[in-house]
């Protein structure tokens, strides 16, 4: 049987929710992310594998037309969509390609690389802001119509109970420790991950003027309804005007 708990979680929002443990001990979770585009097509955050459960769900939504790696370390599955879905458009920060086992796996376009002002086409649907402050080189994601904000390790919100809800074996507590939006440890630990300030400053702010209530992360439990209060939280020593 599948670990992957598939869910939909609001109109033309699909998680794709697995197990994953950091360093093979401390569980994260994993988490996909899918969006069916009013032209029809499919805008898939990718960073769980492509089981048969997956590939399922994805062909009845419709043709994936954007594969996106969320920042440069959650790569690792890029390889397996991009051959799957030949024709959609893979897009990723920059720093993943250095990471890839595969270099011969090309992005349609790059965070870091492209322009700042570059439109990949899923514009329309689906708003973004590269963190080039923040350590992993991050890239939020805001779905206007279903008011959903996506990020990967942006904002962590651990344990990750839906990801390990169907797990052969292991739990998705941390043993002493949570590490959720209102926690004292999660901002200590954003502001710890930006290594411009500044830019950060900057790009907290366009996350925070986004009307979002929902928050996807790839870690953690998806936060129903208080996500403008978890994002300003996380990034209060970011947003705060004396720092």
């Amino acid at each position: 049987m599948s670990e992957t708990v598939i869910r939909e979680v609001a109109k033309n929002v699909w998680t794709f929710s697995r197990p994953f443990a950091r360093f093979g001990v401390i569980p994260f979770g994993g988490r996909s992310t899918a969006i069916k585009m009013k032209d029809g097509g499919v805008w898939l955050l990718a960073s769980t594998p492509l089981d048969e459960d997956t590939k399922s769900t994805l062909n009845n939504l419709g043709p994936v037309r954007f594969i996106v790696g969320a920042d440069a370390v959650h790569h690792l599955f890029l390889g397996q969509y991009k051959k799957e879905y030949p024709s959609a458009k893979l897009i990723a920060p920059d720093a993943a390609h250095a990471r890839l086992e595969d270099k011969s796996l090309k992005f349609d376009g790059a965070w870091g690389r492209d322009p700042p002002d570059t439109k990949y086409g899923f514009e329309d649907d689906i708003k973004s802001c590269y963190f080039d402050g923040f350590k992993n080189k991050d890239v939020a994601f805001f779905h206007p119509d279903s008011k959903t904000l996506i990020e990967a390790d942006l904002l962590l919100n651990l344990p990750c109970n839906e990801q390990y809800s169907k797990a052969k074996s292991g739990s998705g507590a941390i043993p002493f420790m949570n590490v959720n939006p209102w926690s004292w440890l999660h901002p200590r630990i954003v502001w710890s991950l930006g290594v411009d300030k500044e830019a950060m400053r900057r790009d907290a702010k366009t996350v925070a003027s986004w009307d979002f209530e929902r928050i996807i992360p790839c870690h953690g439990d998806t936060i129903e309804g208080k996500g403008k209060d978890a994002w300003t939280s996380v990034y209060k020593f970011y947003l705060q005007n004396n720092n």
